[in-house]
């Protein structure tokens, strides 16, 4: 494999790009808008200067790293010599569905089919091709250039060949591959998103506040980051999205998303690419102050 395509230059999508063209594949990143396109250019050309400050990189692999990627604003002509298309649009089943569709059409027909959704059955995905067998689930982790892990998920139909060739394709990557199979939230937003739906609701019942929750997951269970300043980073509506999947999915009531978290999103209030969450990013990207809505 050489040609890889990643549809949608957003966060993840320009994640993904990056790590695929750092590690010697040719990459065309596509979107529908090109003002998409170049903010993610500028984000992976800002991500390896970082890299190049802390001595992991040099300038000339910087630029072998930017000439790998070419963009396009459409499917057609980005795909006709693709071995791999990674879809990482937004996590709306519907939008994916729509362009798997595309993807088969166009792609050739060894080409793999990926998406990096985080909870949308792949199994689903899969259906709206002619391929089901070459069609994968690879879930990367966000920040995508630094974080190891790769979920691995299988549909019902994925063939054994297709999953080995992309799980040993993850580790060229410098990537950690978990096989995993084809449930809603896979794992890691199946344990995830519980979590951060209780935090909300703890808030929501008035136990205690945001930085006094964020606090106590941060120091008294070792977590990096407290699960509100968490889901602020993921986006609002993405946790909201993903709930709602699981929700529909296992039936459970546990699953339904807190009455709080659907106001928000509502509101606009998306976390940090609105500007404000359960904090106030109006002055610095990092949790340092919390919004106005939850202080006293």
């Amino acid at each position: 494999m050489k040609n890889v395509v990643v549809i949608g230059a957003g966060t993840m999508g320009n994640g993904i790009a990056h790590t695929f063209a750092q590690s010697g594949f040719k990459v065309s990143l596509v979107d529908v808008s090109q003002d998409a396109l170049d903010r993610g250019l500028k984000t992976i050309t800002t991500n390896l200067d970082r890299i190049i400050a802390k001595g992991n990189l040099t300038e000339e692999q910087k630029a072998e790293t930017l000439g790998n990627i070419t963009t396009f604003t459409e499917l057609k002509g980005a795909v006709g010599s693709a071995d791999l298309i990674v879809e990482a649009a937004t996590e709306n089943q519907d939008l994916k569905l729509k362009i798997f569709g595309q993807m088969d059409e166009f792609a050739p027909a060894n080409c793999i089919l990926a998406t990096n959704t985080s909870s949308i059955s792949i199994t689903k995905i899969a259906a709206a091709t002619k391929r089901a067998d070459k069609v994968i689930g690879m879930h990367f982790m966000n920040p995508v250039p630094i974080m190891k892990l790769v979920e691995i998920i299988k549909g019902y139909s994925t063939s054994k060949e297709t999953f080995d060739t992309i799980y040993e394709m993850s580790k060229t990557l410098g990537k950690v591959p978990v096989e995993v199979n084809d449930y809603p939230g896979f794992v890691a937003n199946r344990i995830l998103m519980p979590m951060i739906n209780e935090s909300i609701e703890t808030l929501y019942n008035g136990v205690a506040g945001v930085e006094e929750i964020d606090t106590v997951m941060k120091l008294g269970m070792a977590h990096p980051m407290g699960p509100l300043q968490l889901a602020d980073f993921i986006g609002l509506d993405v946790c909201l999205a993903i709930l709602n999947v699981m929700y529909d999915g296992f039936k459970n009531p546990k699953y339904a998303p807190n009455p709080l978290l659907v106001n928000m999103v509502m509101a606009g209030k998306l976390g940090v690419k609105s500007g404000e969450g359960f904090y106030d990013y109006s002055e610095s990207k990092k949790a340092e102050k919390v919004s106005k809505m939850f202080t006293k």
